[in-house]
């Protein structure tokens, strides 16, 4: 296989025996992450470097950032370092010389890269960038710690298909998947009422529809309570992240599209509650902070110590709830009708926010004009038969790139 840069590197060989969970045996866990130098990456491997002994990391990717990379992957002694962007092979093979890791660069090495036996991999590359990479994460058979929304919400029945197929273990990273997998436990999906997933309501929870729309990026990246990368903290600006999250929620937790709802709850301490058809209500509670699930993610089905500060419920003093209010973010309602439509609808929802969601952090659009390009963009992009079901990963692909056009076209730059 050629993996796109000037000198081929085969991914190193690693051993097939299974390990057990870091914290049941002296057998490190081996883990791979993709997307390393991101918000999701850089949580994991602080977690790794607090136990480094518990951990054996088998390969690290990110897509441009060369000389963060190679300081990762020197200080938690990784066997491969992957750049998407093959233009910085040669600057990563310089910053890795000596150290005994391997450098590769482009698509396939990260494809590569997701495919060398690991006890677990974090899938944590944002956007419809991370697809291929992740469905072969889930090729090589074993946990797959899901951080890229994009596999689920572009490609849900395809994905989940892929998943059994392959004898995968999933477990969500995201705080309010990982909630419901909590929440849950071993419960029949018979016996759930209602999953309702909660919201912070974002930066402009409280403002009104005209502040809003003057909303200056500086402003939407200013999230009150977690710290992520740009495009998912716009997202949660929008509340689009929840539309997502929502669509997500579909897949993992297949209880049908009228059992799933969504709460604003400001402090973010409740990420999710499960209700029962007895009237019991189960809720899952800690303090913002990513490292929580991605523990339980490295961990599970044990649990190893995070660095997230003690729950102390009477500071905190109280919770409070709100229902969105979908006429000053729409994007909750547009991710809905999305959802109900199904086939392709949800693919050209994800691709269009992530067109709008780059004009507005370039300046080019208004913070309203995200939500008005998407529900443009699914309009459009159901007159042009885009709607339709993907039934591999091809097709997923092929769509996420016509409804990029369109959303592209809709802003004015296609």
């Amino acid at each position: 296989m050629s993996l796109g840069y000037e000198d081929p590197v085969k991914p190193p060989p690693v051993a097939e025996t299974r390990s057990t969970p870091s914290g049941n045996s002296g057998t490190p866990r081996r883990v791979s992450v993709l997307g390393a130098t991101g918000s999701i990456g850089q949580s994991t491997l602080d977690l790794i470097g607090r136990t480094p002994e518990a951990f054996e990391v088998i390969a690290l990717t990110a897509n441009t950032n060369a000389r963060e990379l190679a300081g990762l992957a020197r200080r938690h002694r990784a066997r491969l370092a992957v750049l998407a962007d093959p233009a910085g092979y040669a600057e990563l093979k310089s910053l890795l010389a000596g150290s005994g890791i391997e450098a590769a660069a482009g698509e396939d090495a990260l494809v590569a890269a997701a495919t060398l036996p690991a006890d677990c991999v974090v899938a944590a590359i944002v956007g419809a960038a991370g697809l291929r990479p992740t469905f072969a994460a889930v090729a090589q058979g074993r946990r797959v710690a899901l951080a890229n929304k994009e596999c689920l919400v572009t490609a849900g029945h395809v994905f989940m298909a892929a998943v059994a197929a392959a004898g995968t273990e999933l477990l969500p990273v995201d705080s309010e998947h990982s909630a419901a997998f909590q929440a849950l436990g071993s419960a029949d999906l018979a016996d759930v009422e209602r999953i309702t997933l909660t919201a912070s309501g974002g930066p402009f929870r409280t403002w009104p529809k005209e502040r809003i729309a003057a909303a200056t990026r500086e402003q939407a990246l200013q999230h009150p309570n977690w710290s992520m990368g740009p495009k998912i903290t716009i997202d949660s600006a929008t509340l689009m992240n929840k539309g997502l999250e929502l669509i997500e929620a579909f897949y993992l937790f297949p209880v049908g599209v009228d059992r799933l709802d969504v709460v604003v709850h400001p402090q973010s301490i409740i990420h999710c509650l499960v209700s029962y058809r007895d009237g019991s209500v189960l809720a899952q509670l800690a303090n913002p902070d990513m490292r929580t699930p991605i523990a339980l993610s490295l961990s599970y089905p044990a649990r190893m110590s995070a660095p997230t500060p003690p729950l102390d419920l009477v500071k905190l003093g109280s919770l409070t709830f709100e229902a969105p209010d979908l006429e000053r973010f729409p994007a909750l309602g547009l991710a809905r009708a999305a959802l109900e439509r199904g086939g392709g609808a949800p693919a050209v929802f994800n691709a269009a926010n992530e067109i709008a969601v780059a004009a507005f952090l370039e300046r080019r659009i208004g913070f309203l004009d995200i939500a008005t390009t998407v529900a443009t963009s699914l309009d459009r992009a159901e007159g042009e038969s885009l709607f339709r079901a993907p039934r591999s990963l091809a097709d997923v692909l092929a769509a996420d790139e016509a409804a990029r056009a369109v959303a592209r076209n809709v802003i004015g730059t296609g």
